[in-house]
């Protein structure tokens, strides 16, 4: 697909670019904060699996960019922003990044210290798994994530704090949802409009972080194992049939952003330019150092016949 046919059926993707976004899905955390208000009142905010920034730029321009412009704004009451994630990428205005696993206690005890010893308002979390098309196994895949997403969320977000994770729809979702309104008071799973109808995700918001108590965080597996209905009752193992039949729970869900602007999967003319015909924009930002730089290398070598000793290839070189 060239640059303009995809500019031409993906109207995010080109709104993205003409607005200086680095990925289309910072659309879907706007339209998440439209509907749930997610950045009333934050301070401290976390973006895990943050790569290429997309998100973090939402958060920079509507958190730390007011704020710093802002004439009664001291040096001290600026809004803390902290990316995490494996690659690298490109700075942000405002963002702190840290390069670390999301799953490792140790990088919750750097966002401490970035915070200094105060804990997160919110956490977002936009990873995903690299998908198969096997909607059963990436289901499990992105629930796996979210729960790794979680034991961080258990050590770095404050009591009554938010979290937004993405999310893949199946049948498992009801269990996923009962594990996440173990910690949170209110969830709702939720569709941006910006999310395009044919795919699977969705988002969980979770709002006003109340873990149980007596929780300590190394326990979190533990306690995921077996799991209570939301209704209170707390002899059912959520490795059985509770899912169906009386027990069955209903999940909030929940469509965001504009319902009468842009649709996600329908085509749009391209906007038409004085003397000459449209030129598709570059991507704002690309990937600094893609985890498949290798692989791109490798092709590279194997097309033009150059006798070249592919093991010395790396994502450093």
């Amino acid at each position: 697909m060239g640059k303009a046919s995809k500019d031409k059926r993906d109207i995010y993707y080109r709104k993205a670019k003409e607005e200086g976004w680095r990925a289309r899905s910072a659309f879907k955390l706007l339209q998440i904060d439209q509907e749930f208000n997610i950045f009333h009142g934050v301070k401290r905010v976390v973006d895990l699996c943050a790569a290429p920034g997309s998100w973090s730029q939402v958060l920079s321009r509507n958190l730390y960019v007011p704020a710093k412009q802002s004439p009664d704004c001291k040096e001290g009451d600026l809004p803390l922003i902290v990316a995490i994630d494996l690659q690298p990428m490109a700075p942000i205005e405002g963002v702190i990044q840290v390069q670390g696993d999301i799953t490792n206690a140790r990088t919750a005890e750097v966002v401490i210290r970035h915070f200094d010893g105060c804990k997160a308002d919110l956490v977002v979390c936009d990873g995903a798994p690299d998908v198969t098309g096997l909607h059963d196994m990436d289901e499990f895949v992105q629930s796996q994530l979210i729960l790794a997403a979680l034991t961080i969320v258990t050590h770095v977000l404050k009591v009554g704090g938010k979290f937004v994770a993405k999310i893949f729809r199946g049948k498992d979702t009801s269990l996923l949802y009962c594990q996440l309104k173990l910690f949170f008071s209110q969830v709702t799973f939720a569709k941006p409009k910006s999310s395009r109808n044919s795919s699977i995700e969705a988002f969980a918001v979770c709002e006003n972080y109340s873990p149980p108590e007596g929780f300590k965080e190394k326990d979190l597996y533990h306690l995921l194992e077996k799991v209570g209905t939301p209704s209170g009752a707390d002899d059912l193992d959520c490795r059985s049939g509770w899912l169906e039949g009386p027990n069955k729970v209903y999940i909030p869900f929940l469509a965001c952003g504009d319902l009468s602007g842009y649709d996600s999967d329908r085509s749009y003319p391209l906007p038409s330019t004085e003397g000459g015909s449209y030129q598709s924009l570059d991507p704002v930002q690309p990937p600094i150092a893609p985890p498949y730089k290798t692989a791109l290398e490798m092709k590279k070598v194997a097309s033009h016949g150059i006798g070249a000793d592919i093991s010395k290839l790396s994502l450093d070189s």
